[in-house]
């Protein structure tokens, strides 16, 4: 089968609402090359993501790869996905150059290359990402481990927002807590609150794209007993109170339901905020103390701040 594969060389921040653009255009696996990941430097407690080699990398900005099936549609799926960057500029995302690129590929050569970017991660105190091909032992006993599968859907878990969002559920989350996983994705925050040790947790998402590869990658780590997957608009609709509601999306979404955070969670209980590029963290601050909550930590990685919040 051939497959064409579409490069868009954007920025940083546009990286996640691109991706999320291609898998809804029907995006059968995607590779992010960021040029900032050949100069960051990993705590060494967490050790190396991994060996990068320079010339899979741009020289500035990222590169976001997706890969679509040659047929009479492929013409008209690209100009939607072009058309769908384009309006990000409507939501004050910094595209960059935008420069979007076709070429054609063998089926053999996407199907495992991209893997090479993929090994186990240590991201915090805790927890370790496994993609689902490799071969990992825990270095200790209370090690948590999270296996997912990429090309899936909504990338590895080791985003910065991601990292920082497993952070934050650490010092929030405790045994028996009712969580709220507003635009899950993979489903990863779901699963590590529920290896946190969370009775139950809400998963949602209003792609549908997402809702499978959460319940896919929930399965995949024997938690689905304590999360049930929902397609849902936010927080729409919820009405029984959670100790956690967590959100790693974008900034402009995250102003959109403060107040139906602060309205669902317990008194005493945490509102966490990810997603949110260093320029708009004051607007997304502002509007979570405008709710009622009290911002108790940020928490900072490169461009990337993450928000936990006190009611």
């Amino acid at each position: 089968m051939k497959w064409s594969e579409i490069s868009i060389h954007t920025t940083n921040e546009a990286v996640e609402p691109i991706a999320n653009i291609l898998y809804e255009a029907g995006a059968s696996g995607i590779v992010i090359e960021d040029s900032f990941d050949l100069n960051k430097e990993h705590p060494e407690q967490y050790g190396e993501m991994y060996e990068l080699n320079a010339d899979d990398f741009p020289e500035e900005g990222v590169i976001v790869k997706a890969y679509l099936p040659v047929n009479s549609f492929l013409g008209e799926t690209v100009e939607q996905i072009k058309s769908a960057i384009n309006n990000l500029m409507s939501f004050n995302i910094d595209i960059g150059k935008n420069k979007v690129t076709i070429s054609e590929v063998q089926e053999e050569e996407w199907a495992t290359a991209w893997k090479k970017y993929y090994h186990p991660v240590k991201i915090s105190s805790k927890f370790t990402i496994v993609p689902t091909w490799e071969e990992y032992e825990p270095v200790s006993s209370d090690e948590l481990i999270i296996e997912l599968d990429p090309g899936m859907a909504f990338g590895t878990g080791t985003h910065p927002t991601t990292v920082m969002s497993i952070q934050a559920l650490e010092q929030t989350v405790k045994k028996g807590d009712i969580v709220y996983d507003v635009g899950t994705g993979s489903g990863v925050l779901s699963i590590a609150s529920a290896l946190l040790g969370a009775k139950h947790i809400l998963a949602l998402d209003l792609d549908d794209v997402a809702v499978e590869s959460a319940k896919s990658n929930i399965e995949l780590n024997n938690v689905q007993d304590q999360i049930i997957v929902k397609q849902n608009n936010l927080l729409n609709s919820i009405t029984e109170p959670a100790d956690v509601i967590v959100a790693n999306i974008l900034a402009e979404i995250i102003v959109r339901f403060t107040d139906d955070a602060y309205r669902l969670v317990k008194d005493g209980g945490y509102f966490i905020t990810s997603g949110i590029i260093n320029q708009k963290r004051q607007e997304v601050e502002d509007k979570i103390l405008s709710s009622g909550f009290t911002i108790v930590e940020t928490l900072k990685m490169e461009d990337w701040v993450t928000i936990i919040a006190k009611k």
